[in-house]
């Protein structure tokens, strides 16, 4: 598991006062792409080597409302992994309170066809291996 740290924004903010939904799913790419890079093996170098990471899915469930200036920790780790694809689970606190669990799943790809992670690039799947083992 690693824990990210997102400051909500005063932009990210609707006329309730509330933090609009819709950047919980941004708070989750920004944990993730942190995740990839504290691991060694950011969305960078993937890219580098060819291969795209898009989203298959997303779900997101919400229990309390977050507002201005709210310190949200997205603790991201590593639900199901498959040869081809990839479901990352989310946890977003305000102290000791869950305001936000979700998951994101991703397929890799590469010219547009499906490639599998192990084959294609050994050592992301094998540190994504290690990650999941050590949760």
């Amino acid at each position: 598991m690693y824990t990210y740290e997102h400051e909500v924004k005063y932009y990210e903010c609707d006329r309730m006062g509330v933090t609009h939904h819709s950047n919980y799913i941004r708070f989750m790419e920004e944990a993730r792409v942190a995740y990839l890079d504290h691991i060694g093996y950011g969305f960078e170098r993937i890219e580098a080597d060819g291969v795209f990471s898009p989203v298959v899915s997303v779900a997101c469930q919400y229990k309390h409302p977050t507002t201005f200036k709210d310190r949200v920790l997205v603790e991201v780790s590593i639900a199901k992994l498959s040869e081809v694809k990839i479901e990352f689970s989310y946890v977003m606190r305000v102290g000791d309170k869950v305001v936000c669990s979700a998951q994101s799943t991703h397929c890799f790809i590469e010219d547009g066809r499906l490639v599998v992670l192990s084959q294609r690039l050994p050592e992301l799947y094998q540190l994504i291996c290690r990650e999941k083992e050590a949760q």
